[in-house]
């Protein structure tokens, strides 16, 4: 966790909806960081742009899911890797760094990363940058379907980082941080055990389906703002481009959720710095002190479950720990995972 001195006890945090210019087409990896830059440098431009209209307060923006590159579609794990993914100390991070130096905020987003302890893997990265242009939170996403995860590799993942690391909680000037990854909403055990280590503000990177119904998504943002008595700041992408999905597949919704669950503030479709409001700390930490019924947090009971939890495996870990795979490697282990819950009877 990181220290830091000066502390706000109110500020406007920004959900920033922009568009994302996927790299998938592009011919090789000079091609794609061509394009990377070109997307922060528009970046530099809507972040300057909306502090100005919001105000000097505005200390908090989120970035949507891998807001510089778009997801692979097709692209084998090597080339994925080659072309798409940060360097931990690479220049997009040095540049967005100085974008975060320059307006004194802490700036928040998600980008696939390699990571020199796992030669020939990648992690979705969710990332904090704080105003001194540090790093000061770096979460790898549990649960994919279709990419490596810590879960995959465990044991050596543990050895590297320990479990403080799986699920790390900055404590910074703007209250203590804590990221989940796009679809990582849906599984309240993530956010519980960022709640366990002091979480107060969720930093939600997602590319995600937007309409007028209350989709799944939208509906545990608020219960996991609810349960765990937390901000939720959601940012979603205003659609994707050079990708052959429509580009307004995932497009809209962004928003922030306060830790009672009222939604504070929400933007429509397209590129977007409506959803903004503020973050009240004095008000959040006041209602998780005060004793009463309400107080969801202080009544948690995690013995109860912990034996059912420990007694359980469902999908499992260390898939890739011992060898290297290919895409269908992930389809296929969620079939096994099935099939043996469904013999079990658990399905």
């Amino acid at each position: 966790m990181v220290q830091q001195t000066d502390h706000f006890n109110a500020f406007r945090a920004l959900a920033l909806q922009v568009t994302c210019h996927a790299v998938n087409q592009a011919s090789d990896r000079q091609a794609a960081r061509l394009l990377m830059r070109n997307s922060i440098s528009r970046l530099e431009q809507q972040i300057a742009a909306s502090i100005a209209f919001i105000g000097l307060d505005c200390r908090l923006i989120v970035l949507p899911e891998y807001f510089l590159t778009g997801f692979p579609m097709g692209d084998s794990l090597a080339g994925w890797a080659e072309k798409a993914c940060l360097e931990m100390n690479g220049a997009e991070y040095e540049a967005l760094a100085k974008i975060a130096q320059k307006h004194q905020i802490f700036l928040a987003g998600n980008a696939y990363e390699l990571d020199p302890n796992f030669v020939g893997l990648y992690f979705q990265t969710s990332f904090v940058i704080d105003p001194s242009g540090s790093v000061v939170l770096r979460y790898r996403r549990l649960n994919s379907l279709f990419a490596p995860t810590p879960h995959d590799v465990w044991d050596k993942y543990l050895d590297c980082y320990g479990l403080e690391g799986v699920f790390p909680v900055a404590k910074t000037a703007i209250g203590n941080l804590a990221a989940l990854a796009s679809e990582e909403i849906l599984y309240p055990e993530v956010a519980r055990c960022l709640a366990m280590r002091g979480a107060e503000i969720f930093l939600h990177s997602t590319s995600e389906v937007y309409g007028q119904t209350l989709a799944p998504k939208d509906a545990a943002k608020i219960t996991r703002a609810v349960e765990n008595m937390a901000y939720v700041v959601s940012a979603n992408t205003a659609g994707i481009v050079n990708i052959p999905i429509p580009i307004a597949s995932a497009d809209g919704g962004s928003k922030i959720i306060d830790y009672r669950g009222i939604i504070l503030a929400q933007t429509a479709t397209g590129e977007s710095m409506a959803a903004f409001a503020e973050i009240d700390l004095v008000a959040l930490r006041r209602d998780r002190r005060r004793p009463g019924l309400n107080n969801l947090l202080s009544r948690q009971r995690f013995e109860l479950y912990a034996q059912s939890y420990s007694q359980s495996q469902f999908y499992p870990a260390n898939t890739m720990l011992e060898k290297e795979v290919d895409r269908k490697h992930f389809i296929q282990t969620q079939q096994i995972t099935i099939e043996r819950l469904a013999k079990l009877g658990i399905i």
